[in-house]
């Protein structure tokens, strides 16, 4: 039975998996290497549940419950005790692969480990471990605790059980389960991020500004939020990483990221976790 959850990554991503699984009544064990990094995912999940008390989706005393049921750590050690993991480190191949092949030397043989990658094989990532049947990608969409979507992505590996417990365990957490196979972008960030991507080659020649390519595609589409605003919520760095793995995994020039992202990112305007992006944020 699973009731002990660990979280490897207190980011943006990590901080919103881990208020989840709290506010459906699981205990979490949040993970980073980094004390600051764990700090401030502290403060955004007791920032976000505020807003939801504010809102009346939630009262004081669920609040407090799910802040007590995190716990933090700085050793992935502490994972020894959990019956399943989410890792939600940033979006690059080599850092995972290496976390997931730790995070498999310390977990029990019969856990399941679930990757938060928008992009990367799965198939690459559970031939990391010695547990390939029980790796499985749990796609969460930002913002965490408000977005339905989980994208469950079965690696070649990948068992029926893994999958099935997997897909249960969303539902227990009150999200949707949607399975899409092992493929560069999985289904999601295959038609969004070359969406975005589009939005800043339009922004880069001048045919509109930032503001207007979002109203155009508010107005026009019904999004509720403009390409350039959703790439600041994303971080820019993130959808980079993504369009190069589209591009790498493709071989196709649609795929090839805008230079004004690969500019935006150089200089560390990330977006809305640096202030700054397509839009200045205080």
């Amino acid at each position: 039975m699973i009731k002990r959850i660990g979280v490897v990554g207190a980011g943006t991503m990590g901080n919103g998996i881990a208020q989840t699984f709290a506010h459906s009544d699981f205990e979490v064990c949040l993970v980073d290497v980094n004390q600051a990094a764990l700090d401030r995912g502290l403060a955004a999940i007791g920032s976000s549940l505020e807003r939801m008390v504010k809102k009346a989706a939630i009262d004081n005393q669920d609040a407090k419950r799910t802040l007590g049921a995190i716990s933090t750590s700085l050793s992935l050690n502490d994972l020894i005790g959990v019956d399943f993991v989410v890792e939600a480190a940033p979006e690059k191949p080599e850092l995972k692969f290496n976390l997931l092949s730790k995070i498999d030397e310390i977990c029990r043989p019969e856990v399941i480990i679930a990757s938060n990658t928008s992009s990367i094989s799965l198939t690459k990532l559970a031939a990391s471990t010695n547990r390939p049947s029980q790796v499985i990608g749990m796609h969460f969409m930002n913002p965490v605790p408000v977005m339905a979507l989980v994208e469950i992505i079965k690696a070649l590996q990948t068992n029926d059980l893994t999958y099935e417990t997997t897909r249960d365990l969303t539902l227990e957490i009150g999200k949707t389960p949607v399975p899409a196979n092992d493929s560069p972008g999985f289904v999601s960030n295959r038609i969004l991020c070359p969406m975005i991507n589009e939005a800043i080659f339009a922004l880069h020649e001048g045919i509109a500004e930032a503001a207007d390519i979002d109203e155009i595609m508010k107005l026009g589409m019904n999004h509720p939020i403009g390409p350039l605003a959703l790439a600041d919520l994303i971080g820019l760095d993130v959808l980079l990483s993504v369009m190069r793995v589209l591009h790498e995994g493709f071989g196709e020039s649609k795929y090839r990221a805008c230079p004004l992202l690969v500019k935006m990112v150089d200089a560390n305007h990330l977006g809305r976790k640096t202030g700054k992006g397509f839009y200045e944020y205080s």
